[in-house]
């Protein structure tokens, strides 16, 4: 008879995924966005983290011994951690006005974050890339609904939830749908897709030009990846629907929504070519960063030079703010570390379709981070980037050596 007892423990705990993602879709939250201004200075991220790294060490020390067969390519996740160090270290030669100190504590949390998390993919990748996907899914039900049904439309028309910016909240939509497609391909139930227009309509309520464009982007690369599996029946008939749902969407939808696509979309976009002043900021960016080509401005130096005086509070390219505040240290550490995780995942590795998903994901936020946001809001990338090199690196059945008590 088999020794295995019924209750025998799960490769990796769900509570390391639940703490992790929840820190990570949070964003920055503070006790006095939830009524208590008198506790402003507690940070939540922290205390999560310190949560989550607790689980996160019982969940590893309770872990099987494995045999690890061949090398195991993690040179990207070194690239990377040195390149967040690097970015902490700039704060010693930034200006005066640059706000170092909150600057520090986001990319402290997003390297604890991202390190943290592919320790914890590497225990099981094929579980963990489930729990993440089915959290996401969740997550922008939740988001879309609060935005729709409570939150509501901001200033600008544009819909967001739970305090965050709409360029955000559609990061967490185009993730909902991404989502939706891996649960669907996991298990095959056709109901997982049912959250998929709501995904859509909220993507589009939030007014987000690039992130729709980027989300765009990465449906037409996984189609063009899959081309030769398409039928041209079922194409064909996708479309023609997706017209007819437009269609009936766009003459039974309230009147917020059509004057917001009809003045985000078409006028601003379309006719007067507005792009909410991003070409100047980039302009500015590129000037600072020839200005300090080697080492930068330091950290936060975009906003302790130029963003002070224009109220602007980043160069809302990822990019850019790297080259502006680290220059060609910064640059080419970045680099290093793309281009030694593109060399980690290529191929997909042992799991090509958990590692194409989670590929999928981190280069649609990357790909949005070339248009709005801080370094901290680009930490969905860093994240999925971690499981996605877990998983290709992570052999699919690795036999036991001896359990480990718990």
């Amino acid at each position: 008879m088999s020794d295995r007892k019924w209750w025998h423990l799960p490769p990796v705990f769900f509570a390391p995924a639940f703490i992790l993602m929840l820190i990570a879709i949070g964003g920055r939250f503070t006790l006095d966005r939830a009524g208590f201004p008198d506790l402003a200075w507690v940070d939540l991220r922290v205390v999560g983290l310190a949560a989550g790294l607790a689980v996160l060490i019982a969940d590893i020390a309770r872990r099987p011994r494995r045999e690890r067969s061949g090398y195991r390519r993690e040179g990207w996740l070194v690239a990377t951690v040195l390149f967040f160090v690097y970015q902490i270290a700039s704060g010693l030669w930034a200006p005066p006005a640059a706000r170092v100190g909150p600057q520090t504590v986001d990319l402290v949390l997003m390297a604890a974050l991202t390190v943290a998390l592919y320790l914890y993919a590497i225990g099981d990748p094929a579980i963990v890339v489930h729990y993440t996907f089915w959290l996401f899914y969740l997550a922008g039900i939740v988001f879309a609904l609060a935005a729709i049904f409570i939150d509501g439309p901001g200033e600008q028309g544009r819909y967001s939830a739970f305090g965050g910016g709409p360029n955000v909240f559609v990061r967490i939509q185009i993730l909902g749908i991404i989502s939706a497609v891996a649960l669907f391909l996991h298990h095959r139930r056709k109901w997982l897709l049912a959250a998929v227009p709501l995904f859509v309509l909220a993507a589009v309520l939030s007014g987000s030009r690039a992130g729709l464009l980027a989300g765009g982007a990465i449906g037409l690369a996984a189609l063009f990846k899959q081309r030769h599996r398409l039928k041209a029946g079922a194409v064909v008939t996708t479309c023609l629907g997706l017209v007819v749902a437009g269609v009936v969407a766009w003459q039974f939808a309230p009147p917020a929504f059509t004057s917001l696509f009809e003045e985000r979309f078409v006028q601003q976009t379309v006719q007067q070519h507005y792009l909410s002043d991003r070409t100047s900021i980039w302009q500015q960016a590129v000037r600072l960063a020839v200005e300090h080509p080697f080492a930068g401005a330091g950290l936060d130096g975009f906003y302790g030079t130029i963003g002070i005086n224009q109220g602007v509070e980043y160069p809302h390219n990822y990019l850019l703010g790297v080259a502006a505040e680290g220059g060609l240290i910064g640059i080419a550490l970045l680099g290093a570390a793309i281009a030694l995780w593109a060399g980690t995942i290529r191929g997909g590795g042992f799991r090509p379709r958990e590692t194409g998903l989670s590929v999928a994901a981190a280069v649609f936020v990357a790909l949005s981070s070339l248009f709005s946001g801080d370094y901290y809001d680009a930490r969905l990338a860093w994240l999925f980037a971690a499981i996605a090199a877990a998983a290709a690196v992570v052999p699919a059945a690795v036999p036991d050596r001896e359990p480990v008590p718990l």
